[in-house]
């Protein structure tokens, strides 16, 4: 039996501040309670990877973001069949609605944070602004873990 809380964190540690999500599970895994948690790791999303999401009560996908204006946002995802459902990377919503459609239920509730990137080049380091925005991050993923359930996950989303 899988355990009841998912973090899934992708992308690639070779590829600059794309390396934010694994790197967020580095730092769980060094300071966080894993009995209950499970960590998965990949450079993207793919259709098997709604098989993880089976008999889990909450899960939280994490992944860089040259999109957000905080260090990090944090937002309830909903199943939808957007257009990366064809290609190599999928979106957490595309990966959701996999799941609706193989399995004939309701996903278990999902979330997503994401941590402000600035550059995504390959063979750079962390940036400087992303290893803050990490930090506020792990902070924040800390505050997650102490109340693992929706209710309170719902009181944290970002506005």
């Amino acid at each position: 039996m899988p355990k009841p809380i998912l973090i899934f964190g992708y992308g690639n540690l070779s590829r600059g501040d794309d390396a934010l999500g694994p790197l967020l599970l580095e730092h769980v895994e060094q300071h966080g309670d894993l009995s209950q948690i499970e960590i998965l790791c990949d450079f993207q999303l793919q259709i098997e990877h709604a098989l993880d999401l089976q008999n889990r009560a909450l899960v939280l996908f994490v992944d860089a973001s040259v999109a957000c204006d905080q260090a990090y946002s944090f937002t309830k995802l909903s199943a939808n069949k957007d257009k990366s459902y064809t290609t190599h990377a999928m979106s957490p919503s595309a990966v959701l609605d996999v799941y609706l459609s193989i399995k004939h239920q309701t996903p278990p509730p999902c979330f997503l944070l994401s941590i402000k990137a600035e550059k995504l080049e390959l063979g750079e380091g962390l940036s400087s602004e992303a290893e803050q925005n990490l930090q506020a991050a792990c902070l924040f993923t800390e505050q997650l873990l102490k109340m693992p359930n929706q209710a309170f996950w719902l009181t944290k989303l970002s506005s």
